[in-house]
């Protein structure tokens, strides 16, 4: 399982970027998404991403993607950055540019998933994963862990949690497991590039 970072390089992440907060601030003064026929040729590809918007003190304040891409990922980003800003049931949507203009954009274009027999195939920070059980199922990025400070065992617990299972659903039989690798980048690490 290769992660790709060489497959986009720093102009193709910024321009995600701008293409998430560009859509974000269309979404907000009520005009159109941006054009996506300004796409780089390298970033005409089928992927899955998340959009992550954190305060500037570094809180979650929103999180939405998918797994399994089906658009072009230009279009991916677009959608999941207005999800996340106006439509993850856990916060109030967005409600001004100036509140906008005080959160970072976090973008993770993830590998396909691959199922794993045991969970020694998982390792905490390098793995994103995904649990499925019965019809529940729930997703963390790679980073979600070691942002949390989690071990492997606590960071399944709160994964069953999270599918609305019990902490030790992971145990039991029938748990299915997939991981993936995500390449993850963000505003801050482009300082003085994004405008």
């Amino acid at each position: 399982m290769s992660s790709g970072d060489s497959s986009f390089s720093c102009e193709d992440k910024l321009f995600l970027l701008r293409l998430a907060r560009s859509a974000m601030e269309a979404k907000l003064l009520k005009k159109s998404a941006p054009d996506l026929g300004t796409l780089p040729g390298s970033l005409n590809v089928t992927a899955s991403c998340f959009v992550t918007l954190h305060t500037k003190g570094g809180e979650l304040r929103g999180c939405i993607g998918n797994i399994g891409g089906f658009e072009p990922l230009g279009s991916n980003v677009l959608h999941n950055a207005v999800n996340s800003a106006f439509r993850d049931p856990r916060f109030a949507p967005v409600s001004s540019i100036e509140e906008l203009n005080r959160l970072e954009i976090e973008i993770s274009i993830l590998t396909a998933p691959e199922k794993i027999a045991s969970l020694d195939e998982f390792i905490v920070g390098e793995h994103g994963i995904i649990i499925q059980k019965g019809g529940a199922s729930a997703v963390f990025l790679p980073q979600v862990a070691p942002e949390q400070g989690w071990d492997k065992n606590t960071t399944l617990t709160h994964l069953s949690m999270k599918a609305g299972m019990s902490p030790d659903a992971w145990r039991e039989k029938g748990a299915e497991f997939s991981v993936f690798r995500a390449i993850v980048f963000a505003e801050k690490d482009f300082k003085g590039e994004i405008n």
